[in-house]
């Protein structure tokens, strides 16, 4: 039986693991449960798994939650609880499910134990992928990815010569603004943004699906987690959302991997990884779709994907100034504060302004993540 660490067990992939985990009995156990301040839905987890240790990231949360268990469990909380969790615990399996930064200290932990990391947190190593990918070799950690698009990508690369890749096409849904015009995105509302027409994401995810920054973050992922160059990563619109993400090769031919718009499907690849246990999950039914159609995304329109492409391009602590910029703009959109269209703004005057380091350590990296925030915070 393989032991799991759930960074992130209150957000949607959290729970979808969980729900995987349910729904093989048997082959995982629960031995520690992180999140950032939900103890609401972290009570009935612990309930049910009986982990070992949890980690709250908010210390007041954290407090309210020590009272309740008085004592039964060790509670841990702040970003150095999060480390020493996954320094300390008993797990064999990471799954990094925590949105935004806070995930890069304790993966890092996991990576230097040489456990699988199941990565759902993008900004791993949107803001450090170098240096992520340098200790996982180091170390011997296992990095799969949890994201629909990436695991499409690693499970078409199965088996293949990543020398004769020619090209990988990241599939985007194109969100719930699609079909809008630049110059509708001054009105959107939160609620307009928050509608996505077929996945089911924590708020961040969804904003950031709304105006492409997801798609621009999977483009820097994946140059890290497959070792290739951002010239060989397309992006292309796909509505329907059944082909996740292709692998063109040499010869012109072209792999793709199908599936229904849900998380659990790659959650289980990544905890079974090498086997393909059954589940009764609904399966595709390709002549109810009808239609597989595809669009190039509107750079100009998704201003955001274009400032994406060009901090990869950038290097260094561009992609750092990137994600904090963007979290903290999806983050003044979803309190009101600003109009949808000011978050490239507030991305692109944080680039700007933010000096730019060409190689960049761990120390670098979260001090140009806390100047970038207390920079943008003042921006509107």
């Amino acid at each position: 039986m393989k032991k799991v660490l759930v960074l992130g067990s209150t957000g949607s992939i959290g729970i979808n693991t969980l729900n995987v985990i349910r729904s093989l009995p048997g082959k995982f156990q629960i031995t520690a449960l992180m999140v950032n301040s939900r103890i609401d839905v972290l009570e009935p987890q612990i309930e049910e798994f009986h982990p070992e240790c949890v980690v709250v990231k908010e210390e007041i949360p954290a407090e309210q939650l020590r009272k309740k268990l008085k004592g039964k469990i060790e509670v841990l909380s702040g970003i150095s609880g999060l480390s020493k969790a996954a320094s300390v615990c008993d797990y064999d399996i990471f799954i990094g499910a925590m949105v935004g930064s806070a995930g890069l200290a304790p993966t890092i932990q996991a990576i230097k134990r040489g456990k699988r990391i199941g990565l759902a947190n993008k900004e791993t190593l949107v803001v450090a992928g170098e240096l992520v990918t340098q200790l996982s070799k180091l170390y011997g950690a296992e990095i799969l990815p949890i994201d629909s698009e990436h695991s499409a990508v690693f499970q078409c690369l199965i088996g293949e010569n990543l020398n004769q890749v020619e090209k990988i096409i990241l599939t985007a849904s194109g969100g719930p603004f699609l079909n809008k015009t630049k110059a509708d995105f001054l009105n959107v509302t939160i609620e307009e943004a928050l509608n996505h027409p077929n996945w089911k994401m924590g708020h961040k995810i969804t904003i950031d699906s709304a105006s492409m920054m997801n798609k621009g973050l999977e483009v820097i992922e994946a140059k890290w987690l497959f070792n290739i160059q951002q010239d060989k990563i397309d992006v292309v619109i796909h509505p329907q959302s059944i082909i996740h993400s292709m692998v063109q090769f040499v010869d012109g031919s072209v792999k793709a991997q199908l599936g229904l718009p849900d998380m659990k499907l790659p959650i289980q690849y990544a905890l079974t990884y090498p086997d393909r246990l059954q589940n009764y999950n609904p399966r595709v039914n390709l002549p109810s779709i009808k239609q597989l159609s595809f669009f190039e995304p509107d750079l100009d329109k998704f201003e955001c994907l274009k400032i994406a492409y060009s901090a990869l391009d950038s290097g260094g602590n561009a992609p750092c100034v990137l994600n904090a910029a963007n979290e903290i703009a999806v983050d003044k959109f979803l309190k009101g504060n600003i109009k949808f269209s000011r978050i490239p703004y507030i991305i692109n005057k944080s680039l700007e302004r933010i000096e730019h380091n060409t190689q960049p350590d761990l120390d670098i990296i979260f001090q140009c993540d806390r100047q970038t925030r207390e920079f943008a915070a003042g921006l509107s």
